[in-house]
């Protein structure tokens, strides 16, 4: 297998957050702009579905292992909402200043403001990989009206923490690659990439 993955994502947050936790496991990421790979389409409803389109359109197109992650945000008060759709959850095109906009003014008369992150990692070997590799993470926190922070990127600055009374983007890069929902699906993940069969 090749140590070479195509990340199925432009996200340049997402590419350095993914190459801190893979790289020490001996793998080193390309995000698929990198080889001309538009984006796929994201239609389905769930986490996994969206990933795993996203895994096999990119190594389809460049014939290397890919990864895809599909993640958000998930208030309970909202029915889970963004949820998968937390991207583009104010429309096209996409905006994260806007995403959270419309996150707060949604929230303004709910007295439950608890809320998690949630990732969900596909890998697979070749586009047609019949087994593909999934792990997920969850991160739980709140809501918060007013931004705090300036790490990070989606709704970080609006996450808010208890246990370190802080929101997500008040943390380190060091502290968000420890607890952060990406951090553990990608720990998941490299534990079962490593024990792989040659």
């Amino acid at each position: 297998m090749s140590n070479i993955i195509v990340l199925a994502s432009n996200n340049a947050g997402k590419v350095r957050e993914f190459n801190t936790l893979l790289g020490p496991a001996g793998f080193v990421l390309r995000p698929q702009s990198e080889f001309s790979v538009p984006e796929a389409e994201e239609p389905y409803l769930t986490f996994v579905e969206n990933a795993l389109t996203k895994a096999r359109h990119a190594a389809r197109l460049t014939g290397l292992p890919a990864l895809a992650d599909d993640s958000g945000v998930c208030v309970n008060a909202l029915g889970g909402a963004p949820g998968v759709l937390s991207a583009r959850y104010a429309g096209e095109p996409k905006s994260d200043s806007n995403n959270n906009q419309k996150l707060v003014a949604d929230l303004a008369a709910q007295a439950d403001r608890s809320a998690y992150y949630y990732c969900v990692l596909v890998f697979v070997r070749h586009a047609d990989d019949p087994q593909p590799v999934i792990a997920d993470g969850r991160w739980d926190g709140e809501i918060v009206a007013e931004a705090r922070g300036t790490g990070g990127f989606g709704y970080d600055a609006h996450f808010w923490l208890p246990q370190f009374s802080k929101t997500a983007a008040q943390l380190s890069a060091e502290e968000k690659n420890r607890y952060s929902h990406r951090a553990l699906a990608l720990r998941a993940l490299v534990e079962k990439l490593v024990n792989l069969p040659k």
